[in-house]
């Protein structure tokens, strides 16, 4: 009796362990806290399908300015993050929340404008000079005011122009706290100035009356990267398949897929990875 009794329970727990085991095997994913651009402009959609197909892991995405994507991980709920802040990245990374930076790609900003131009800037390549006159006018601006990585790239553009946005501003300046289509959105209707990642714009189809009104300027150059979450800070990172991302994105096979990723023709974004860790 005893025996049977072993027994029983012997394969009682094989039992439950071969129930375990398979969900185990399955729960191949990750999370990644990134950027709305990589999101909204379909790079993620074109990218994630071929990432999966050659590591068989699920990839989650978090899409939130540059700021509440770091937040985000801060907390635990990522295991990658994929975003456009330099200086955000690098504290991020130097605070111990995350393991080693790499670049991943590049694109630039653009100033979007409505076509019929009331700050009369349409066609320059100074951004300064661009945003000194709208103040100066006081012409409808839309800011984004999230503390994405655009929101951060706009503000320290207007230090760059000399411009204490604290004493200067008004009704002219309107910060929204939301996303990089919304802002697009908010500027058609209001015939207001924005400043956008190039990458949301070619792939926003509700443009009504904005076009690119200044583009070119080197200080519009806009670099994203890529961090595993540390797993000494936050022990549920998913070390091994984040890595496994991180890995793919900065691979040349990762690298071709990003550059081949077109809109009408045009490339979205130009992959930089040299695995040159920040």
């Amino acid at each position: 009796m005893k025996n049977r009794l072993l027994s029983l329970v012997a394969a009682l727990g094989l039992g439950a362990l071969s129930t375990l085991a398979p969900a185990a095997a399955q729960d191949k994913s990750i999370v990644v806290a990134s950027t709305t651009s990589t999101q909204d402009s379909g790079l993620f959609n074109y990218l994630l399908p071929l990432f999966k197909a050659k590591t068989g892991i699920d990839v989650k995405v978090i899409a939130q300015g540059t700021g509440q994507a770091l937040d985000t991980a801060r907390r635990g709920d990522a295991d990658v993050v994929f975003v456009h802040a330099k200086a955000q990245e690098e504290k991020f990374v130097a605070d111990g929340f995350g393991v080693k930076r790499f670049d991943v790609m590049y694109n630039d900003f653009v100033l979007i404008g409505p076509n019929s131009d009331p700050a009369g800037i349409k066609g320059s390549k100074d951004i300064a000079a661009a945003l000194k006159t709208i103040q100066q006018k006081a012409v409808p601006f839309v800011s984004r005011g999230d503390k994405s990585g655009t929101h951060s790239a706009e503000l320290a553009l207007w230090k760059q122009a000399d411009i204490d946005l604290a004493a200067v501003r008004g009704p002219w300046y309107r910060e929204i706290g939301q996303g990089m289509g919304a802002a697009l959105n908010t500027a058609n209707a209001m015939n207001a100035y924005v400043l956008s990642d190039r990458g949301t714009w070619l792939s926003f189809r509700n443009r009504g009356d904005l076009v690119i009104a200044v583009e070119g300027d080197k200080r519009l150059f806009n670099q994203y990267g890529v961090i595993l979450v540390n797993p000494e800070k936050i022990p549920s990172v998913k070390k091994e398949l984040g890595q496994a991302f991180v890995d793919f994105v900065t691979s040349a096979e990762g690298q071709a897929i990003i550059a081949n990723y077109k809109i009408d023709g045009q490339q979205l974004f130009f992959p930089n990875a040299e695995k040159k860790a920040s």
